[in-house]
Parts: C-alpha cells; sequence; structure tokens
C-alpha cells in the first residue's frame, strides 16, 4: 500500500515512528496553549504542585522518564531551555 492512500475502513496509514500527522497536531496544540494567556498560570500551578506534598511523588515519576527516555535533549545542556526544580 503506497503511502498516499487509507487503509481499508478509512483509517489513515500508519506513519510509524516519527508520525509527520502528529507532530503536527502536537505543533497545533502546543501553539495554540501558547497563545492562550495560561502559560504563566500553569507554571504558577506546576511550581506550587513540586512545593507541595505531592512534590516527592513529581520527582519520581519524572526520574522514572528519565530513565526510560534516550538522552537529555542538548538544548538543555546549553542552558537554552530551564530545568526542572531538583
Amino acid at each position: 500500500m503506497t503511502k498516499d492512500r487509507k487503509e481499508p475502513g478509512g483509517a489513515q496509514p500508519n506513519e510509524g515512528e516519527g508520525s509527520r500527522t502528529a507532530a503536527r497536531e502536537y505543533d497545533r496544540a502546543a501553539e495554540k496553549f501558547a497563545k492562550s494567556g495560561k502559560v504563566e498560570e500553569k507554571a504558577r500551578e506546576a511550581r506550587d504542585a513540586v512545593d507541595s506534598s505531592e512534590g516527592p511523588e513529581l520527582e519520581r515519576a519524572e526520574a522514572e522518564g528519565r530513565r526510560h527516555a534516550k538522552g537529555e535533549d542538548p538544548a538543555v545542556n546549553q542552558g537554552q531551555v530551564p530545568r526542572g526544580k531538583r
């Protein structure tokens, strides 16, 4: 089956790892959120959650996610992206 054909039943073809469709949808949603004016509010909520009794659980979840990650984003190591509170 070619890439531009739909699978039987009208489903979208499997794009595999690195789906361009999913990347476009994510980019649109991220841009919409950034323009929504809620970034500061959500950042404050996240900071408050980390500083609360929920903090240790969130730190364990972050550590677990890092164990499964391929590696740190190079932009983080260059100081271009702020790291989460440690």
